[in-house]
Order: structure tokens, then sequence, then C-alpha cells
């Protein structure tokens, strides 16, 4: 990936927690079909410096991850659209362009592919817990009758995918000035279109804003 080394974000930790923020990511494999890409939740297991997901057998990247081929999951944060007119280098220079704040994490790694239903069952529950962690009432798998569970299973096959590699792009207006970051930030505050934008920014360049 493209990336500047002013946008580089290096810390492990940093790019695990968007990783669990954000867990669904685009996974990209390349075999005998070509080119495929989907979008799957993954989690993470951080001390083994694993990603764990599923998918239907009635997929075809199914056959790619089965050749053994690296993978390429790109996990997407906060975005959001900056215009030029937020600078405040626009009014002194005019040498201002249009741009898009974001930030991603790219991993790379070896998928394995796990037809073991007490596995994906075990996976499936995890996943589930982490997403409905913060609802008021979580729901459980067990919740869904027994046999319904278990015609799920037989439908889906687990992957796992150890990090091969990972780094991560913070594109925050890091490379503009302090009158610049403090506009883009104090715009997209009051369009109130991307909090999660305004708080990373703020987090990343404390002072700023």
């Amino acid at each position: 990936m493209y990336c500047p080394n002013i946008f580089r974000e290096h810390r492990t930790d940093v790019l695990f927690d968007l990783i669990e923020t954000y867990p669904l990511a685009t996974l990209i494999t390349t075999g005998s079909l070509g080119l495929l890409a989907n979008l799957m939740p993954f989690s993470l297991c951080r001390s083994g410096g694993l990603l764990r997901a599923h998918l239907a057998r009635g997929n075809t990247q199914l056959a790619a991850l089965r050749e053994g081929a690296e993978a390429l999951l790109i996990f997407q944060g906060p975005e959001a659209y900056v215009s030029p007119s937020w600078y405040a280098s626009k009014a002194e220079t005019g040498k201002v362009v249009p741009t898009w704040n974001f930030v991603m994490v790219q991993v790379r790694g070896l998928p394995k592919v796990i037809d073991d239903p007490l596995w994906i069952a075990e996976h499936l529950g995890r996943l589930t817990d982490d997403l409905e962690a913060d609802r008021e009432t979580p729901w459980r798998v067990n919740d869904a009758p027994e046999d319904f569970v278990a015609t799920q299973l037989r439908a889906i096959v687990g992957i796992e995918i150890p990090i091969r590699s990972i780094e991560g792009k913070w594109k925050i207006s890091q490379n503009r000035s302090d009158a610049d970051h403090g506009g883009v930030v104090e715009a997209l505050r009051a369009q109130g279109t991307c909090p999660e934008m305004v708080k990373m920014m703020a987090t990343r360049c404390p002072g700023r804003s």
C-alpha cells in the first residue's frame, strides 16, 4: 500500500484496536477463479496473532482459500471528505485541493480452512458475544433452537489467518498546518457527519484541535 511515513501507523496495539472496533473486513484472494473479494466480520486473537472468520460453503472464494494462496484483508475505520474551503491557507494562497481523510489496516497471511463443527461453533459464539457485548440484552447463539443452529453450522466453513504482516495508514491531516488541521476538525464537528474522525484527529494530533 502507498503510505508516506507521515501517515504510517506502526503500533500493533493501535492497529489491533481498529480491527476490533471495525471488524468487517474485505477479504481479497487470487487463485484459479481469478481475483475475488468479499466482506466478512473477523474476530482477532491478539495473543496468537490470528484472525478468524467463517463463510458459506457455496461461496466461490472458498476454493481460493483452499488453494493456500496468500490473502489480503482490509479493515477500514472512519473516513471523511475534506473540502479545500476548510483550510485557513485557502484564503492565504489559494493553493489547496480536495482530499479524503481515512484510517485503514491491511493484513496479509496464509489462510487455513477449518471444517471442524466444534471449532466453528466456538468461533461463532465468541464472535457473537463480542458484537453483542454492548447491548442491554445480548443475543446468544443458544437463544436459537438447537436443530436450527446445527443446520446453519453445516452450511458454513471456518477460516483462520495467522497474521504474516500488518500495516496501518492514518491519513488525518498530519501533513497540514495547525490552522488547516483545526479548520478540518471544526468543519467536521459542525457537520456532525463523522464524530469518529474528529475524535481520531484530536487523539492523533493532540493540541491541534
